[in-house]
């Protein structure tokens, strides 16, 4: 099949699925063209059936803000006929789902191509409420083939925030790591981390929904302080947090690496993941560090529960309390046998739920669906 993805390129667990789902199609035989406007950070640049078309944003001044939507739609709608796509796959509605909407419109019906439109959360928990955008998410939607969620939780909160009563399928994230490019040790040695001390590892876009200053206040409770080091992985500006880190007297227990694309070197070093996200559609992160082994702390938000299986993969904390994360995180790192067989059961727990050979074969099927070639 010819298939479109638009995602965002940044670092973000949308446009991490997006592009790992790009190359697995592309393994798989079938031809992919991305539509953003930067290349996504992950994606190689010389793959077979792989292609990148970027989208040109151009400043006029007839308008206040640079328009993105229209250029992406025009983009889309281009490729689609030049490249007789089949589907156009779109990660977050806005705008990309609205675009694909536009540029379907665009062309005649037998050069149309389907949309599938993944939601991913932010879409449904933060833009779904806001008038101005509610509506227009919920249009794309209604006018979308097919519509799919990472989570039973987004599910559930896509139906009640923009009362979407269309068919929603869950399918959840899936992780395909690389391999490792250096050695734990290696790494380990690069970060400062002892052998007597465990690595703690967060990573995220550092928004404000992830409880950076929790996270800080968490790790600052945990006894004994020279046991562990907290490695951020971030994806964008870590220096709001300095202060706190200041503050906190964590300036020699706290190590960032900002926009790194080879997260695998960092997960194969990591002892134990903490997230401590306000909410969470599903926390790839998370699934991430279980794929290597590593289990997490992490607050019992949204679709996390359906990641984590608690007290056998990880360890889940009902408040955002940072002393019960504390305690939970220190737990781990006195008894580093049961830490090693929780890490155990996380990638297993990985491999069989959340891997590629589990998940990219549903979005074979939905395509195949949407356009009546099943089976």
């Amino acid at each position: 099949m010819k298939i479109g993805i638009a995602c965002y390129p940044s670092v973000g667990g949308s446009g991490i699925l997006a592009t790992a789902l790009g190359e697995e199609l592309a393994r798989r035989g079938h031809e992919v063209h991305f539509f953003s406007y930067e290349r996504p950070f992950r994606l190689p640049e010389h793959a077979p059936r792989l292609h990148f078309h970027p989208v040109v944003i151009n400043e006029y001044q007839l308008f206040k803000y640079p328009d993105y939507t229209l250029p992406l739609s025009v983009r889309m709608a281009a490729v689609s006929r030049d490249h007789h796509l089949d589907v156009l796959h779109v990660h977050y509605a806005v705008p990309h789902a609205t675009a694909a909407i536009l540029a379907r419109s665009m062309l005649p019906p037998a050069q149309q191509p389907r949309v599938v439109t993944t939601l991913h959360g932010t879409d449904t928990t933060l833009l779904g409420s806001d008038p101005g955008y509610g509506p227009a998410i919920h249009h794309a939607l209604t006018c979308s083939d097919a519509v799919t969620v990472v989570s039973e939780f987004l599910k559930q909160e896509t139906q009640r925030v923009l009362g979407f009563n269309g068919p929603l399928e869950v399918i959840y994230n899936f992780f395909a790591p690389r391999p490792p490019r250096r050695s734990r040790a290696e790494v380990r040695r690069e970060l400062g981390v002892a052998d007597n001390e465990a690595m703690i590892l967060h990573s995220s876009n550092l928004r404000p929904v992830k409880r950076i200053e929790l996270l800080l206040e968490t790790v600052a409770r945990v006894r004994p302080r020279e046991t562990f080091k907290l490695v951020v992985m971030a994806g964008g500006s870590f220096e709001p947090y300095l202060k706190d880190v200041q503050r906190l007297g964590l300036k020699d227990r706290v190590i960032v690496r900002e926009n790194v694309n080879e997260i695998e070197d960092y997960l194969q070093a990591a002892d134990l993941g903490l997230f401590t996200s306000e909410t969470e559609s599903f926390c790839l992160s998370i699934l991430e560090a279980m794929s290597f082994g590593c289990p997490s702390v992490a607050r019992r938000a949204g679709g996390i529960p359906e990641v984590v299986a608690d007290g056998v993969s990880g360890l889940l904390v009902a408040s955002a309390d940072p002393d019960a994360l504390a305690q939970a995180v220190e737990g781990l790192i006195r008894e580093p046998g049961r830490r090693m067989a929780m890490g155990e059961a996380a990638q297993r727990r990985a491999r069989g739920h959340f891997s590629a050979e589990a998940i990219v074969p549903r979005y074979e099927a939905l395509y195949q669906r949407v356009c009546g070639c099943a089976g």
